[in-house]
């Protein structure tokens, strides 16, 4: 199937995929395609270490960051953004070839489902290979709902499939190095992996990681509060102290920047649940809000959409 196809029978399904804003639980709103001769978001490119960069939209509304092994076996990604960016990442990936004969693109690996990390998959699912979980094809398969967001979204196209999927882990071996990708389960969703560039030290951490924002979590899709944390918490014990990160949204990190999102996760958390042991109700945990100090963490995901998630995460 030819990529002009390719647009033509997804756009109006892939469009749909999210960014985050609102008030009180928050509300959904569906990122466009650029009107022709409309400005268009940048996409910047961040050397991270060796063949490792970071491809990061203007205030996240390209969607996710993508990671990107560029060498002599070609081009594999970690993350795609969404759908109308596709053309745009694509530009930015041909400037990172390091030669004029290397092979194109090879790989896509999805972190998880959600349309701004996958939503380029119908568009690149004719020339790479995609791998994610299991859970990933699962719920990319069927339509799903984001009840918070007051989302509903379709199945995917059959191109934008993972066509190798794994149970826990799997490595891709390329470029010089191995690739780990590595499930944590139901931490921003059931279908979450972290990408481990062995031998360039650099992480991706999809959604388990927002560097300095307060994250969301997908409850209805097995995500928790609780089980990320945990998971955040094994990433530290894990992974060497010096390792580069980058994150789903946010600038690139490192452990520090990671511990401080997990200090944050923790101390929140402990507030909603304090506050849900007195009988408080959600509209009145919204309220008291959070000390000053948490306030900088508020974006898209605004303190009300964090209690939220959080409130929803310790109902289950």
């Amino acid at each position: 199937m030819t990529r002009n196809l390719v647009r033509q029978l997804t756009g109006a399904c892939l469009v749909g995929a999210f960014i985050f804003a609102g008030t009180g639980i928050g509300v959904a709103a569906h990122i466009k395609p650029p009107k022709p001769g409309k400005a268009d978001f940048p996409i910047s490119v961040v050397p991270v270490a060796g063949p490792i960069s970071m491809l990061i939209g203007a205030n996240g509304f390209t969607g996710g960051n993508v990671g990107v092994s560029s060498g002599p076996d070609g081009i594999l990604i970690v993350d795609d953004k969404l759908q109308p960016y596709s053309h745009k990442l694509e530009a930015r990936l041909d400037d990172l070839k390091t030669c004029t004969f290397c092979g194109d693109l090879k790989f896509v690996i999805n972190t998880h489902w959600h349309g701004d990390h996958a939503g380029g998959n119908a568009y690149f699912g004719d020339e790479a290979v995609i791998v994610a979980h299991d859970n990933v094809r699962k719920l990319m398969s069927a339509p799903q709902e984001i009840k918070i967001f007051k989302m509903k979204i379709p199945a995917s196209p059959d191109e934008a499939l993972p066509v190798i999927t794994y149970r826990n882990s799997v490595s891709v071996h390329f470029n010089g190095e191995e690739i780990r990708v590595i499930h944590y389960p139901n931490g921003h969703t059931d279908g979450d992996s972290v990408v481990h560039f062995t031998k360039s030290n650099v992480l991706h951490l999809g959604d388990h990681f927002f560097n300095g924002l307060f994250p969301f979590i997908d409850v209805e899709n097995g995500g928790n509060v609780i089980s990320m944390t945990r998971n955040i918490g094994e990433i530290i014990k894990t992974f060497p102290a010096d390792v580069k990160i980058i994150p789903g949204h946010g600038p690139l990190g490192n452990m520090s920047d990671l511990k401080a999102m997990l200090v944050m996760m923790k101390a929140t958390t402990k507030i909603v649940k304090d506050r849900m042991a007195a009988g408080k109700s959600l509209k009145e945990i919204q309220a008291a809000g959070f000390p000053e100090k948490w306030k900088s963490w508020s974006w898209r995901i605004t303190t009300e959409t964090w209690i939220a998630v959080i409130h929803a995460s310790l109902k289950k």
